[in-house]
């Protein structure tokens, strides 16, 4: 719905047009908004959120809700938008579940490359670590890796280190159960795989002791 002076102007009657903002460029229409809105929440968000948000009466919020179930229904949308637990959230299609499945169990046999390997074993050994210390340990910047660890639900964030506030991070549940392990305590002991000489650069400047 186009708005000047802050009234609706007619001829977009189904808010596909742009609103004009005090502050910034014009937003899209109210049905991409919600969109947008819909596709980042992990939870079925309530209509009254969405219309405090959006600022527009919750009546029009639920009409262009159901609007839009109705055109990804007719379209066979492989997702559809449904009314649950007192809000609306995407849901993928009934009739492409087999796909859908398919598509995650593969997704979880997909092998971590060589250097995702490398960075969660220095994460499961040291933790909770930084990626600083991460990336100090292997030479190299392993923010992406991290990333990507997280996405893979391997690695999740531990709180802050004291002296810097950087973040911290640990192994997690999933982590375990992938490597079928009950606890840390039941990770390998790490020395039989390591070379005899190896620098680390949290012994930097440490006195040599004695055998």
């Amino acid at each position: 719905m186009n708005v000047e002076n802050g009234h609706p102007v007619p001829g977009d009657p189904d808010g596909r047009g742009s609103e004009a903002t005090p502050d910034g460029p014009p937003l899209p229409g109210l049905r991409a908004c919600l969109e947008a809105i819909l596709l980042v929440v992990d939870e079925p968000v309530p209509e009254v959120v969405m219309a405090q948000v959006l600022e527009r009466p919750r009546g029009e919020i639920a009409a262009a809700c159901r609007e839009l179930a109705a055109e990804y229904t007719a379209d066979e949308r492989g997702f559809d938008l449904r009314e649950v637990a007192g809000g609306w959230r995407f849901y993928t299609r009934e009739e492409c579940a087999p796909v859908v499945e398919r598509f995650v169990r593969d997704g979880q046999e997909v092998r971590l490359t060589q250097a995702a390997l490398e960075t969660l074993a220095v994460v499961a050994y040291r933790q909770p670590v930084s990626r600083a210390r991460v990336s100090a340990v292997r030479g190299v910047n392993c923010d992406g890796v991290m990333r990507t660890l997280g996405l893979r639900g391997l690695v999740e964030e531990a709180g802050t280190e004291h002296e810097t506030g950087a973040i911290l991070y640990r192994t997690t549940g999933y982590f375990l159960e992938r490597l079928g392990l009950a606890g840390l305590e039941e990770l390998p002991e790490l020395a039989p795989f390591l070379p005899d000489q190896i620098d680390d650069p949290e012994d930097a400047g440490d006195e040599p002791t004695s055998p």
